[in-house]
């Protein structure tokens, strides 16, 4: 079988949880004798990203204009790639990538797949241009698939509101790979970033508005001086906060408190989730949330926000559940941290969880599953 996986965004530092999840995706497929390979642009990647899953697995594409990552196409090259392809896999939505390709399966009369990983919505910036965009074509992208993958019930469900049938529907979740959260080395970690051995909250993500940073830091100064034994990481790349994050922590007198530690990739990730004693994800918009389940494998809780569409971390007792506001969050961060005897045993719930349902080696027998049903009804037809 061979799978055409499209996703505009590889860097694994500025392409977040769309581009961690399309590599371990091709990763795992691949130890299950499944080719796959991976369609991007070249904005950001490295040659050791190139090359991470063998030397022609990523075709990457220049990049002409990086703020909408609009690439210089062939469109001869790209349609030989999707009729080499037996299923073609859609990741994210506002691309311009996927719409040239989804020109090259329309010819080719190919199956394809979309997973759209919580972009579906119009969100964030750029509103008008993501209506022009769905006008034109994104619509019609999501409408004719052959398949479209949710990633938790509540995208299904945002599907189905949106028009598409029920049956065309499926939901398979975020997965992640066990044997990349073993490293446990927090004291390095807490002497390379000057934390002592102070309690902290974590945060893992892009610094951008939808990911919400402000809010947990404006939560954490409200309640600095009720939890004084405890600091606020924040690990990610700048998406165009940093500074404002860094002045306001400085306005609020707790700069000593709150550490910006950068991208952290590999073992060092791990290592941070592991002297973690919580992770926070104050998102206002996310489908399911890879760290929430990259942490539980690491045995650290979570308190994420009720736009997470990730409701089953509470039912479990892995984690806890709060609006996605300054003053939910300050409520369930003070809820935690006043009792420390909670943490522990919600560490256990979620790290059952995670390990049962979330890791690669069994979502991605769903995938094949999927693949390989979906080529035989088109050679079936």
């Amino acid at each position: 079988m061979n799978v055409l996986s499209v996703c505009s965004n590889f860097d694994p530092v500025t392409g977040g949880g769309e581009a961690e999840r399309t590599f371990q995706m091709a990763r795992f497929l691949g130890l299950a004798d499944v080719r796959c390979r991976i369609l991007t642009i070249d904005t950001g990647l490295s040659d050791q990203r190139k090359k991470a899953l063998g030397d022609s697995a990523v075709i990457a594409l220049p990049c002409l204009f990086r703020r909408f990552y609009v690439p210089r196409v062939s469109f001869h090259h790209i349609q030989r790639l999707v009729d080499e392809s037996d299923i073609v896999h859609l990741i994210g939505h506002w691309t311009v990538l996927n719409a040239v390709v989804y020109w090259a399966i329309q010819r080719a009369r190919k199956p394809y797949v979309v997973c759209p990983a919580g972009a579906l919505s119009i969100f964030g910036r750029s509103k008008l241009l993501k209506k022009i965009y769905n006008l034109a074509v994104g619509s019609r992208i999501v409408k004719n698939a052959t398949t479209c993958i949710a990633v938790t019930q509540a995208e299904k469900d945002y599907f189905i509101a949106s028009g598409i049938a029920p049956e065309k529907v499926v939901v398979l979740p975020n997965g992640i790979a066990e044997s990349d959260f073993l490293s446990q080395n927090t004291k390095e970690f807490r002497s390379r970033h000057s934390l002592g051995a102070r309690r902290f909250v974590l945060f893992v993500g892009r610094l951008n508005v939808i990911k919400g940073p402000d809010l947990l830091l404006e939560a954490f100064c409200i309640l600095k001086d009720r939890i004084l034994d405890v600091d606020l990481v924040f690990a990610g790349p700048d998406g165009g906060m940093l500074e404002q994050l860094k002045a306001m922590a400085k306005s609020h007198g707790v700069e000593q408190r709150v550490h910006f530690v950068g991208y952290l990739g590999g073992g060092e990730k791990s290592d941070a989730y592991h002297a973690a004693d919580l992770l926070a994800v104050p998102s206002r918009h996310e489908a399911m949330s890879i760290v929430a389940i990259e942490a539980g494998m690491c045995g650290t809780p979570v308190l994420l926000t009720d736009q997470c569409g990730f409701e089953q971390l509470q039912e479990v007792g892995g984690g806890w559940i709060v609006p996605a506001s300054v003053q939910g969050l300050e409520q369930g961060l003070l809820n935690v941290l006043s009792q420390p005897e909670i943490i522990k045993p919600a560490g256990l719930m979620i790290k059952r969880f995670v390990s049962q349902y979330f890791t690669w080696n069994v979502v991605v027998l769903s995938y094949i599953d999927l693949y390989e049903r979906l080529i035989h009804i088109k050679k079936r037809n």
